[in-house]
């Protein structure tokens, strides 16, 4: 009996007292990244070996886990072109073309390393299963696969810190596991109550000596109609601002 006691107790203290659940720490992790309905204001620079550098300014708006649409604000010959994206399905739309186009998440609308997956981000719970989790150091390690075959990266591995639950590093890969690009975060700001880094890196082994460069200027919470999230929707998202 006193074998059997002792046995009990020691499974009871052995067995954690919880055991994280990794789909709800990525939930976490979009919602610190980014509310779930917002606006913002970006900067995204393309830098190459030689030191040239190519600027845009994008307002970007964005709704639930499935819509995203940007405005091109500079430079001057791309002034007025959108973008959006509602689940897998991307468009562009050229003023002068006078309709959208089909884009796919692995094209980039402004060169560089990031593509049109990484600048029309959806939240990664809603792209991503996560299969494990790793505690290494001050970091959760959340490994990532693709629910679907139309996701730009079959498998991500993804470092958050412990304590803010906001990313610190992606690695993307392809399915046999060879690296795509890393994508880093840094420079936490507050922006009104929202959190989160307002710098966000990629630089890939694909494209030696290129990087990409994201700086947010401004992000706030708002709310929109469905149909701004439109093919036509894609000709008035000026008037949002």
């Amino acid at each position: 009996m006193r074998i059997i006691v002792s046995l009990v107790v020691f499974l009871l203290f052995a067995v954690p007292a919880f055991s994280l659940d990794g789909q709800q720490l990525l939930k976490q992790i979009d919602r610190n990244l980014n509310p779930e309905s917002f606006e913002s204001y970006r900067k995204l620079i393309n830098i190459e070996p030689d030191g040239t550098r190519k600027e845009f300014t994008l307002y970007t708006v964005k709704k639930g886990t499935d819509k995203v649409a940007s405005l091109f604000l500079t430079p001057a010959s791309d002034k007025g072109r959108t973008t959006l994206r509602l689940g897998d399905n991307m468009w562009l739309y050229i003023p002068n073309v006078g309709k959208p186009v089909r884009i796919t998440s692995l094209q980039s609308v402004v060169g560089g390393v990031f593509n049109n997956a990484d600048i029309l981000q959806l939240d990664y719970d809603a792209e991503y299963t996560v299969e494990r989790v790793e505690e290494v150091g001050s970091d959760y390690l959340l490994h990532l696969k693709a629910k679907t075959k139309s996701v730009a990266y079959d498998q991500v591995r993804l470092w958050a810190d412990k304590g803010k639950k906001l990313p610190n590093k992606i690695e993307c890969l392809t399915g046999g596991g060879m690296l795509i690009k890393t994508i880093y975060f840094k420079d936490i700001k507050d922006f009104g109550g929202i959190v989160r880094p307002a710098t966000v890196e990629t630089d890939s082994p694909l494209f030696k000596g290129y990087r990409s460069v994201i700086l947010y200027a401004k992000l706030k919470k708002r709310s929109f109609k469905d149909e701004v999230f439109t093919l036509n929707g894609m000709t008035t998202l000026d008037s949002l601002r």
